[in-house]
């Protein structure tokens, strides 16, 4: 089986309970492989029963894994507020490395490990979430987590990203995808269906007519769930011995400046988490999708690109 085109084949098995049943069971395995390397690297115990929530890639502001933390801080205080309505325990995984002078990529490595440290040694939430950031993020570790994850984190700024792959890795493994309007997402989402993929935020235009009037502290004023997630930020709940550590972060999401509108797309993706949590309750609508995620991913297998280059454009020149 060379040919990735063929997998389109598996599309009516989505439909099929004998064959999702057997789907979800490899990974389920593949989950339970992930959860061995976590404890191992990360001395956090994931449980497979939960979303393996995913985001390993660069550590760069435009891929917003703050965005992803901010949206850990909220679970956390959901939690300890007791409204857990509608919400599935998940596992949240970020992994990545930063350039050498990348300060403010280095940083946000920081907050994840403190937000981390946190939320794993609180009692009340252990059941509810549980966050790692993975060490020395490498090619060997990709092949352990993504057939292990449930959820691909694919949130840049739209109009910023100009095509990753591992959104396609990811998705090949069945792996449903969360994310904005940018990169390859587009076509990952054209490929598997709006219905079958979890959008939020701004697209490009929208980004750019945003920045023109952009005013972070109003969109914080008027969002009670991101106005206490700043607080918490803010109060230094997450560094108690280390003031101000993460002012610099604090500052850039307040910033009317912010290029990454992380402010912007909160609401919208808080929202779409909690679509994530609701879908992944309902086993068979899951399963399916994770399938078709699957079967349509032949589309970014890289023989069909060289070929639409060799027909396209090598062998018309020759002629």
């Amino acid at each position: 089986m060379k040919d990735l085109s063929q997998l389109e084949k598996l599309k009516p098995f989505a439909q099929d309970r004998s064959f999702t049943e057997k789907f979800m069971l490899v990974k389920r395995v593949n989950k339970e492989r992930l959860a061995k390397m976590v404890t191992k690297s990360c001395c956090v115990d994931f449980d497979p029963d939960m979303i393996f929530d995913v985001q390993v890639k660069r550590i760069h502001e435009y891929k917003r894994q703050l965005l992803n933390v901010l949206h850990v801080i909220h679970l956390y205080i959901r939690i300890l507020q007791g409204e857990t309505h509608g919400m599935h325990p998940r596992c949240v995984l970020i992994g990545g490395k930063a350039a050498p002078g990348y300060h403010t990529a280095k940083l946000i490595i920081k907050l994840v490990n403190n937000v981390a440290a946190v939320v794993n040694r609180d009692p009340r939430v252990r059941n509810w979430l549980r966050v790692a950031f993975f060490p020395d993020y490498r090619v060997t570790a990709m092949e352990v987590i993504c057939p292990g994850t449930d959820l691909s984190e694919q949130i840049s700024t739209a109009g910023k990203e100009a095509s990753g792959t591992g959104n396609m890795k990811f998705m090949m493994s069945g792996a449903v995808t969360i994310g904005t309007l940018d990169g390859a997402n587009i076509e990952i989402r054209d490929a598997v269906g709006a219905d079958n993929y979890f959008l939020f935020g701004m697209d490009a235009s929208e980004v750019e007519l945003a920045r023109v009037n952009y005013d972070p502290n109003y969109v914080i004023a008027h969002d009670e769930r991101l106005m206490q997630v700043m607080h918490l930020l803010e109060s230094g709940h997450f560094n108690l011995f280390e003031a101000g550590l993460f002012k610099p972060i604090v500052d850039a999401i307040r910033s009317a400046t912010d290029p990454w509108m992380t402010a912007a797309d909160f609401h919208s993706y808080v929202e779409a988490q909690q679509r994530v949590s609701e879908t992944f309750q309902d086993t068979s609508r899951w399963s399916r999708i994770s399938v078709l995620n699957t079967a349509s991913s032949g589309f970014f297998s890289s023989d069909r690109t060289i070929a639409e280059y060799r027909d396209q454009i090598w062998m018309k020149n020759k002629k």
